[in-house]
């Protein structure tokens, strides 16, 4: 098989797998705000908006297959700069129901998260085995990485809910899951710029080659 063919039919597969964790992350996402608006939960809530931001992300990744990695960076970059923008509102929604107060539902909060983190364990194994990843996809695994980690967290929120009846862990998860995503955001932006350090690394050694 020839080197295009070869290059043709990863780009296919990576594809075919982009499109499955897209689709799968809207479902969870109306699912969570579904779920969140009935439950009354800032943290499922804030996992709705995660993985609407990770829908997009996966569009934008798609688009980016054969794009050139200028522009894979600059969609990386469009990425972290929305996890960071989504972290601020998750905070301030933090904030609102603290002082407005909140009833938010143990179970709905449980199994709603158990469902998203199966969801989520699956679009991460099959971004993780994908070969040969570009800024973008990296991306992209980071997004489905987090959101799997929340998850856990939600379930153990929902636990502290039924047994107490307080609404402070339902807010804490919701905090902590747009801490992670801040991260998550600064480190893909970190390393869109490393990328492109590293890009013009290799484009000055090439003219030092052509140089001699």
């Amino acid at each position: 098989m020839s080197g295009d063919a070869e290059l043709e039919l990863d780009t296919d597969d990576r594809r075919h797998t982009l499109w499955i964790v897209l689709w799968l992350n809207v479902a969870i996402a109306i699912g969570f705000f579904v779920v969140g608006y009935f439950a009354d939960s800032n943290a499922l809530l804030a996992n709705g908006l995660d993985n609407s931001s990770d829908a997009i992300v996966y569009l934008l990744s798609l688009l980016a297959l054969t794009r050139s990695r200028t522009w894979k960076r600059g969609a990386a970059r469009f990425s972290g700069i929305m996890l960071l923008i989504f972290a601020g509102g998750v905070i301030a929604d933090a904030i609102r129901r603290f002082l407005e107060g909140s009833d938010p539902g143990g179970v709905m909060m449980m199994v709603m998260a158990a469902v998203a983190g199966v969801v989520n364990l699956v679009c991460l194994r099959m971004l993780q085995n994908m070969k040969k990843k570009d800024v973008n996809l990296r991306a992209a695994t980071t997004f489905s990485f987090n959101d799997f980690i929340s998850n856990g967290g939600i379930i153990i929120a929902g636990i502290i809910v039924m047994l107490t009846g307080a609404n402070w862990p339902d807010l804490v998860v919701g905090v902590a899951v747009a801490g992670i995503a801040l991260y998550g955001g600064i480190d893909i932006l970190r390393d869109a710029h490393k990328d492109r350090h590293d890009e013009e690394g290799t484009e000055h050694r090439k003219g030092d080659e052509f140089g001699r």
